[in-house]
């Protein structure tokens, strides 16, 4: 009996795309069929790969009919549009975060993806992380008690070397602003404990991106879980040289806990009643992009979860509905931050 082997088609070869497919070259029931930018393949590192190339993904789905899966890889905001061609050619999709620039945007992702059953998965690969997983499950087992209030801090730093004279980064029609690119991680993660917000307050900054962003480079928020406890959001991309680190506290009834480390991705605090921490396994090292880096490189979860899920093995780690939340929570953010004329 043939092996199923799952076919993926990659849109958009930049520093993410080219990550994505390697991580579908190195799976075993996976095959890479095609890629797609609309750079040619000598700008964007692709005159040297092995699979054809096109460009445009209208092109290469009519080349090739028997992709399962389209993988959004292209600035923020062409994921939804993107995800919508690939649906309407019956493909499954992988979008790179965040799923949309707006909630309508989602809605019609997904209410297209029902139209023809095909499923949508958004990556959050800050997920498979250890200290994500173990927080996960201190939080579903109620070892921490009530939740009284969670802290969360992100200092990075995204400077000229990363927002480059006419490219996409840094414009509100294709990034969207510091949330959506820089901590849509953080914000997915906090949903994902925590749940939903309310009574949104925040304040804003624009420190030294006024040259190169459209948007606010920091902020200070703060707001309340409808399941109950309180929050604060710290973040700034405007760290001198490098980054800073990401960290998110936690204080419950039963115990406290904080992760930490450049990329949270190390657990610093562990103090909870009657608990004892277990040894966790080594977390993966930041995306590194040479003049800056990003979250954990997790993306062979991200294939293997595909792949898996598309052979009835399991279900999404972040599905679409989820992704959609995770982009209404920023913009209802974003919306106190316009409301404050910032």
């Amino acid at each position: 009996m043939s092996k199923t082997i799952v076919k993926f088609g990659v849109v958009g070869y930049g520093h993410i795309g080219k990550r994505h497919a390697e991580m579908i070259r190195r799976n075993e029931e996976a095959k890479l069929i095609a890629v797609c930018d609309t750079r040619s393949s000598k700008e964007c590192g692709a005159d040297s790969i092995d699979e054809p190339f096109y460009s445009s993904l209208e092109e290469m789905l009519e080349k090739h009919p028997e992709i399962d899966v389209v993988n959004v890889c292209t600035p923020n905001g062409l994921h939804a549009s993107q995800s919508l061609i690939a649906l309407e050619n019956k493909k499954h999709v992988v979008c790179e975060k965040p799923m949309g620039l707006s909630k309508a945007n989602c809605e019609q992702v997904i209410f297209k993806s029902l139209q023809v059953s095909r499923h949508v998965f958004c990556v959050m690969q800050n997920r498979y992380s250890p200290p994500s997983v173990w927080m996960k499950d201190m939080i579903d087992s109620k070892r921490l008690g009530e939740i009284y209030l969670v802290d969360i801090d992100c200092y990075w730093n995204r400077d000229d070397r990363y927002y480059k004279k006419d490219g996409w980064k840094g414009t509100s029609e294709l990034d969207g602003g510091t949330l959506f690119t820089q901590f849509s991680h953080f914000i997915d993660i906090m949903y994902w404990l925590f749940g939903d917000i309310e009574n949104i307050e925040g304040r804003f900054a624009d420190f030294n991106h006024e040259n190169s962003t459209d948007f606010e480079d920091s902020g200070l928020v703060t707001f309340d879980f409808i399941n109950g406890g309180k929050c604060s959001l710290n973040y700034s991309t405007s760290v001198w040289g490098g980054n800073l680190g990401s960290s998110i506290t936690v204080i419950g009834s039963k115990g406290s806990v904080k992760v930490g480390g450049q990329y949270m991705n190390e657990v610093e605090v562990c103090n909870v009643k009657g608990y004892e921490m277990p040894e966790l396994r080594e977390s993966n090292p930041a995306n590194d992009y040479g003049a800056y880096k990003g979250s954990a490189a997790n993306h062979h979860f991200v294939i293997e979860n595909v792949v898996d899920t598309l052979l009835n093995r399991t279900v999404a780690t972040t599905n679409a509905l989820e992704g959609l939340k995770v982009v209404d929570i920023i913009e209802r953010i974003y919306k106190v931050r316009d409301k404050n004329n910032y």
